[in-house]
């Protein structure tokens, strides 16, 4: 008895999740997800940890601080006075994998 019932949640879990193919006006098919009515990010409320905004806060202004420290040094070392977005794309993949 138990092991009908769960295959019938399976079963119905299978086609709850399951998408369909839609063809839109000019003939091309659309992907259109069953069952995700009600998910949207929009309907829940986003809440954040007092400290964990104070970390995420504080790790941005020493990412930047970074940057603009690495992309002066270059600049200096081109022989020029201000930060270019040049100087950003040089410094920005070894930042990123800095951080």
């Amino acid at each position: 008895m138990e092991w009908k019932r769960n295959g019938r949640n399976q079963e119905r879990n299978r086609n709850r999740n399951r998408s369909t193919f839609a063809m839109d006006d000019s003939g091309i098919p659309t992907f259109e997800p069953v069952g995700a009515a009600g998910t949207s990010k929009k309907d829940r409320p986003t809440f954040a940890n007092a400290n964990a905004l104070k970390l995420s806060c504080e790790l941005l202004r020493t990412f930047i601080t970074e940057a603009v420290q690495r992309a002066a040094t270059i600049a200096e070392a081109e022989g020029g006075t201000k930060i270019e977005a040049t100087h950003l794309e040089r410094i920005l993949p070894q930042l990123l994998l800095d951080f």
